[in-house]
């Protein structure tokens, strides 16, 4: 299986930076997607941003020109540089990691690491 945690959350004040950090260990795939997702209370998970298998990167609305994702393939790991911060940023930042499988898709989440945006 993977394991994948989180780490790097907390509070901090609007317009304000934050750097989140993800790293997953097990039985990778050499190929894989990662990402993070987020989901505030009442709403849907929605995308971050995300580094694919072939290196190209996506980010949400919300996050383009604001946010900046990086990929280490050799750790396994994926950061997320969150600056000009906002109260809506506020949500549960999750790191996901996915690959296909005998022609299966798989998916591994981490338990997620808040983030809070106030005064």
């Amino acid at each position: 299986q993977v394991e994948i945690v989180e780490s790097g959350g907390g509070l901090v004040h609007p317009g304000g930076s934050l750097r989140l950090a993800c790293g997953a260990a097990g039985s990778i795939s050499s190929t894989y997607d990662m990402g993070w997702y987020r989901q505030a209370p009442g709403r849907e998970r929605e995308l971050v941003a995300r580094v694919l298998s072939d290196g190209t990167a996506d980010y949400g609305d919300s996050a383009k020109g604001r946010f900046t994702v990086s990929r280490d393939n050799a750790k396994n790991t994926l950061l997320l540089v969150m600056n000009s911060l906002n109260p809506e940023d506020t949500a549960v930042y999750y790191c996901s990691l996915s690959y296909r499988r005998n022609g299966s898709l798989r998916v591994y989440w981490g338990r997620g690491t808040q983030v809070t945006v106030s005064l």
